[in-house]
């Protein structure tokens, strides 16, 4: 099989091989390596990711997958729905058109 088109994480394009690079890099936490890779980071937030990225960070530590620290879950801060969020008065890019000259 070849390992550099594997896609570990496929909602960022993450192969197996730079899964592996970054890891030879130095960056040697999950939390590390999501942050320089992009790991878990996609659409999905790490549901179709995460665990497998973490069973091959600690198959590249030969320590058992239960000693993997997983990354930082942060959640909202307060759920919104969607009729809430529509509803917000938020100003068009470029700032206010009644401040406009």
């Amino acid at each position: 099989m070849n390992m550099d088109k594997t896609f570990l994480c496929r909602c960022e394009d993450v192969t197996l091989e730079e899964f592996r690079d970054a890891y030879d890099e130095g960056f040697s936490e999950l939390e590390s390596l999501k942050r320089y890779t992009g790991v878990g980071t996609g659409f999905c937030q790490g549901k179709g990711c995460l665990s497998e990225a973490a069973q091959e960070l600690a198959a590249l530590r030969d320590t058992p997958p239960g000693e993997i620290r997983l990354t930082t879950i942060r959640p909202p801060a307060e759920p919104m729905t969607f009729a809430q969020l529509a509803a917000l008065d938020v100003p068009p890019p470029g700032g206010d058109p009644e401040e406009a000259p």
